[in-house]
């Protein structure tokens, strides 16, 4: 018996086919092998036709069935993780009328100020736990006003991984997670938000019908079946945006639980049992996948924009030509604890939520041209990247979350010791670290949905820890030392 899961990225789609017995990833594969292309009409836009999300679908699925040479028939369940904050539109006849705005395009920014200032912050914050901000309603609105004509066949709109499901099974259907993660969802009344729906003239007809985040989501259709190479009726049980899968992937499903992820972005991702939200909307709040009305559960979403980002940069433009990662690590260490005060603000890559929109850009600070090398700046870029972290885990500490232990895959940054060891040390917490990811994550969703699990602690009692980083007694003083010179010189740079 097997589950197939599914990631729909914005570089690429992965698919993993999973033993539901045993847990263990029996195939994998990603496509396009370079990154999917992203189309930026304007300054700030950032578009993706869906249509190249289902074709390196079916590339994933063909690819990982070759390879695992099974019967298809042994397939029982389909789970699906997907870009958040995405906008797709289709017409009555399920045809998509323009490319999907995807999440990292800012033009809707000035739509969800306007909105946030008009429905009242005090509304906002402690109805959809969020400003609008740039998010899937205010994407939306600012088709409504900028393209009519688009806008007048629209007959429902979708999250990537809505689209995605449509083309699977036919049906149009969407999550109280994925709408909340479009800021459409009222906590404090457990539906739709009317205001913000009459606010932006939004007809109620345009929401999809509601479906579990676990549990039959439709069945795979005859034209799909034959398209994947797959067999028609199998249900797709399981949907949910990328970084609450993330969480669900590494078994985070309960209050005070961490997940964390530092690719070009970094992510902190910790459960909440409490409707509290950040006064200043530094970090996001979304319905976990397992949030139900009878027992809230809410993901907090600290991003920062600028970590792996900024470790690549580094290695292309600091560090000797062709070196790799590994090496990289080694130098920085060679440097010690703070480098020699060399202290550095990673946030290069726009403006950053926990500095509440701010774009400060990245800041080397204390440099001396007689004692700072090579080895000072990796290490100050690294040390950076784990004090903004900590200094939004602060904020969710606020909010009720306490981070004891951080889990996260062993991949990126989390291969570094100095980053990880960094933000050990910073935050007091122990990290541990995984053999997994989003696509398997989604296949064991999928088994959770599916019945085929009856519990999640069945379904990740196979999840393989593969090393553990305590914080250091020895260095944890220094480490602090530095994280406090940091935060002062972060201040200073507010505005």
């Amino acid at each position: 018996m097997y589950l197939l899961g599914y990631d729909i990225g914005s570089s690429s789609v992965k698919a993993s086919l999973v033993n539901a017995a045993t847990g263990e990833c029996v195939a994998q594969n990603y496509f396009p092998k370079t990154e999917m292309a992203i189309q930026s009409p304007q300054p700030g836009w950032a578009e993706q036709e869906p249509e190249s999300w289902w074709e390196n679908l079916i590339i994933a699925t063909q690819s990982v069935l070759s390879s695992a040479n099974i019967a298809v028939a042994e397939i029982k369940a389909i789970g699906i993780s997907y870009q958040m904050h995405g906008l797709v539109l289709v017409d009555k006849e399920q045809n998509v009328l323009r490319p999907s705005i995807i999440w990292c395009d800012s033009r809707a920014v000035s739509y969800g100020e306007k909105a946030f200032h008009a429905l009242g912050e005090d509304y906002c914050l402690s109805h959809l736990l969020n400003a609008p901000g740039n998010f899937t309603a205010a994407k939306l609105a600012w088709v409504k006003e900028n393209e009519p004509e688009i806008y007048a066949k629209t007959d429902k709109f979708m999250l990537p991984g809505d689209y995605i499901a449509m083309r699977m099974t036919g049906e149009i259907k969407t999550t109280i997670s994925g709408l909340s993660e479009g800021i459409f969802w009222d906590f404090r009344e457990n539906g739709i938000s009317r205001n913000l729906m009459d606010y932006f003239g939004f007809s109620s007809s345009l929401v999809p019908p509601l479906t579990p985040t676990f549990g039959e989501q439709g069945k795979l259709s005859k034209v799909a079946a034959d398209q994947l190479g797959l067999a028609e009726g199998i249900p797709i049980t399981y949907r949910a945006g990328d970084q609450p899968n993330n969480a669900l992937s590494l078994n985070v499903l309960n209050p005070g639980e961490i997940a964390a992820t530092a690719g070009t972005s970094g992510v902190v991702y910790g459960v909440n049992k409490h409707i509290r939200y950040d006064q200043q909307s530094r970090v996001n709040n979304f319905a976990h996948v397992n949030h139900t009305q009878d027992k809230t559960r809410l993901g907090v979403l600290l991003c920062i924009n600028g970590t792996g980002i900024l470790n690549a940069w580094i290695k292309r433009n600091v560090a000797q030509k062709d070196i790799r990662y590994d090496e990289m690590n080694e130098i920085g260490m060679q440097a010690p604890i703070g480098a020699d005060g060399l202290i550095m603000l990673p946030f290069g890559n726009g403006a950053e939520r926990i500095l509440n929109n701010q774009e400060l850009g990245c800041s080397l600070h204390g440099l001396n041209f007689n004692r700072h090398q090579q080895a000072h700046v990796i290490r100050a870029a690294q040390e950076g990247i784990a004090f903004s972290l900590a200094y939004g885990m602060e904020i969710m500490q606020e909010m009720g979350i306490t981070c004891n232990v951080i889990r996260a895959g062993k991949a990126n940054l989390f291969l570094s010791p100095l980053f990880r060891n960094t933000l050990a040390n910073t935050t007091n917490a122990t990290i541990e670290l995984y053999e997994t990811d989003g696509a398997m994550g989604a296949a064991k969703g999928a088994g959770i949905g599916a019945g085929i699990y009856k519990n999640e602690q069945e379904a990740f009692r196979s999840l393989k820890k593969l090393e553990t980083i305590q914080p250091d007694t020895t260095h944890t003083g220094a480490t602090k030392e530095s994280y406090t010179l940091w935060k002062s010189i972060l201040q200073k740079q507010l505005k």
